[in-house]
């Protein structure tokens, strides 16, 4: 790349914050705006760069301000009347998404794709970590805190590149795959798509830039249409029959299983995965099918007994299926889940856990998908045996008066309506009995809840 400098406005989100460590590990000088301090952006202050928290073109530091040294990226939640961004786009810089940033930097790898509208996040961790365990190498560009790698960017070496494709804003588009994954294609992001159909011609329209020779992986029951004719196709599942799915499947203490993975080349018998759940399983199956496709392109087949050890030895991503706290006396987890699909595959998951009552501590996240997916919403938090709402917290959009967490509460027989997350986690504290699960859900700061409950039972 031409340039010396790379500044990022939105530098602490999670796929803006491993685009800043790539560049900073390639000796770049790397700067940012973000809106407020997190674990994230101090991170990555410590690492070197120069990050500030208010919109003010006088924060820039001076070396950033010449628009031959300097490159910006930036993330769609920034919004278009923002004073920096649009000092830069005044001022002659050359200025590109993240999802553009990241469609060049994977230009010559070997791509390994993962979408869906939920589960490609750690089902695009378990291809980084199976890669590593695999071959040696590989680098990744991930949506979440893998606890295996302490991070979100993965630098290794070989050709294979593991990214997690993002739907929103159709930055996925920006990537054309050798393997990809298709986990989900649910209504979501309603306000940018519009319709459901939108969101499905999308992933169409990503399954169609799969590079020729390459493979599709989609899960069984997927509805998107597929007319890439240059690639191969395969379903995958939980259990139920197809190219690939778990057989055998037994559950473990503690929420974990044992199976069969099953493959068009035969299975592989007596996995164990390092995480409970049995949505964790789907998600390997997938994993297991992604890495499958690249060893056959490359002609050489998968080590059974390295891919038990690397499935039996992945531990996760932060806020997915987490524990906080797990004791005979108080069992804290967190998860990230936020749209009713994921909401209902966590809940379920949990159920099956086996504790006496599930509690769940949900902060709704955006106005317009709550309004959208009201319904299902209702549905899938009638599930628990109690739901604590928090108010909905909009993120990059306006208050919308019309949609409210107490709307919900009210179609949610035994649900408490609390007006903070202090509030929710001191009803925890006073109405959590030993032997109840309680979970934290949703992807804004809901997992500070998670954390209060801990501090107060200390």
């Amino acid at each position: 790349m031409e340039y010396k400098n790379v500044y990022f406005l939105g530098i602490g989100g999670i796929g803006m914050s491993a685009l800043a460590r790539y560049f900073l590990h390639g000796g770049y000088a790397v700067a940012g705006y973000d809106r407020t301090p997190s674990h994230l952006t101090g991170e990555l202050e410590a690492e070197g760069a120069a990050v500030h928290y208010e919109d003010d073109v006088r924060l820039i530091p001076e070396g950033f301000l010449d628009p031959k040294k300097t490159m910006v990226v930036y993330t769609p939640a920034v919004p278009q009347d923002h004073g920096e961004y649009r000092y830069f786009r005044e001022h002659g810089f050359c200025v590109e998404k993240r999802s553009q940033m990241l469609g060049h930097l994977a230009e010559g790898k070997y791509v390994m794709a993962v979408a869906g509208t939920h589960g490609k996040t750690t089902t695009s961790t378990m291809v980084a970590w199976l890669n590593r365990a695999l071959t040696g190498g590989g680098s990744a560009f991930l949506g979440g805190i893998s606890k295996n790698f302490g991070g979100n960017l993965v630098l290794g070496d070989g050709g294979r590149l593991a990214v997690e494709a993002d739907e929103f804003d159709r930055s996925f588009l920006r990537l054309y795959p050798d393997v990809a994954v298709v986990t989900s294609a649910d209504a979501d992001h309603l306000d940018i798509y519009g319709t459901h159909e939108a969101v499905k011609e999308a992933f169409s329209q990503f399954v169609r830039q799969i590079r020729p020779g390459g493979s599709l992986i989609i899960k069984r029951g997927v509805d998107i249409v597929i007319d890439n004719p240059g690639i191969a196709v395969y379903r995958y599942s939980y259990d139920e029959p197809c190219d690939f799915y778990a057989r055998n499947v037994q559950l473990l203490e503690g929420g974990h299983y044992r199976y069969d993975l099953v493959t068009p080349s035969g299975a592989f018998e007596g996995c164990t995965l390092g995480v409970p759940g049995w949505v964790n399983i789907e998600n390997a199956v997938a994993a297991v099918a992604s890495v499958w496709c690249a060893a056959k392109a490359g002609g050489t087949p998968l080590d059974a007994d390295k891919l038990r050890g690397a499935l039996a030895s992945f531990s996760g991503v932060k806020r997915r299926f987490e524990f906080y706290v797990n004791t005979p006396k108080q069992v804290y987890m967190d998860d990230y889940a936020h749209h009713p699909t994921e909401i209902r595959a966590t809940l379920n998951t949990a159920k099956e856990l086996g504790y006496k009552r599930l509690i769940a501590v949900h902060q709704p996240f955006t106005y317009s998908r709550t309004k959208m997916l009201f319904n299902d919403f209702v549905d899938v938090l009638k599930i628990p045996d109690i739901t604590v709402l928090t108010p909905i917290m909009g993120s990059r959009e306006p208050n919308d008066p019309t949609i409210t967490s107490a709307k919900l509460a009210a179609q949610i027989p035994g649900s408490v309506l609390v007006n903070s997350l202090e509030e929710a986690a001191e009803w925890v504290k006073q109405n959590a009995r030993e032997g109840d699960l309680v979970i934290t859900l949703g992807c804004g700061d809901i997992y500070k809840a998670s954390k209060m409950m801990v501090e107060k039972d200390q």
